[in-house]
């Protein structure tokens, strides 16, 4: 037996089935993720014009430690990253504009929690289905040469029946294709409107971000006046 006959035999006796158990699998996990990664950025969104608006009162009437604990009740990704800032207001204006940057880098890196999954789902799930498509084409035409009249087909109403079967066949293998476009194409719209998402979370921080910095570069203290020397 040569490696393509041993390898024929062995997709004849998986057949195609198991390829659309694993594509439902896919696709359940799939919902599963889109549906907790957009409640998780639904809850970092938040009022970022109303938190704004009372931190900046309590910085302007010098009130840090009530302007810390506005930012951190709040479940916003822009007052996780002005947070960072603030705590380190005595250090000066730079140590608090790298805290804030490594704040940010590791909420994204937060935000952006399994979406690897949906990406690589998106890209790949047509191929799986395409998979059990070629396989379903394999087995029928292994199906058809075994109807042939010179491996004992028969002719005439037989032949008929049997090329009904492969044609039936065929038309079965290719669902396996059209469910992995089913699962990807779900898959590459959330991934794509959760990156939109994400994105415009991080850069709705610099509201808040730019206004921490922006208190600080008017406080009077040793450090401000160090760094505006």
């Amino acid at each position: 037996m040569t490696p393509i006959d041993a390898l024929q035999q062995l997709f004849l006796r998986a057949g195609a089935g198991w390829v659309l158990w694993l594509l439902g699998l896919l696709s359940l996990v799939s919902v599963a993720l889109t549906v907790e990664r957009w409640l998780v950025l639904r809850a970092r969104g938040g009022d970022l014009r109303g938190l704004a608006g009372r931190v900046a009162v309590l910085l302007q009437a010098g009130d840090r430690d009530g302007a810390l604990a506005l930012l951190a009740a709040s479940p916003s990704v822009a007052a996780a990253i002005a947070a960072a800032g603030l705590r380190l207001a005595d250090r000066g204006p730079k140590a608090a504009e790298y805290a804030m940057q490594s704040a940010l880098a590791l909420e994204r890196g937060q935000l952006e929690r399994g979406l690897i999954f949906l990406g690589t789902l998106g890209n790949n799930a047509p191929f799986v289905g395409l998979l059990g498509t070629v396989i379903g084409v394999i087995a029928a035409f292994e199906e058809l040469g075994h109807a042939a009249p010179g491996h004992g087909g028969g002719t005439g109403a037989a032949s008929q029946v049997a090329s009904n079967a492969v044609m039936s066949s065929i038309a079965e293998a290719l669902v396996a294709t059209a469910v992995g476009l089913l699962v990807a194409l779900p898959a590459v719209a959330a991934y794509n409107a959760f990156q939109r998402k994400i994105t415009s979370l991080c850069q709705g921080s610099e509201a808040l971000t730019n206004l921490v910095l922006a208190y600080m570069s008017d406080t009077t203290g040793p450090e401000g006046q160090q760094e505006a020397r």
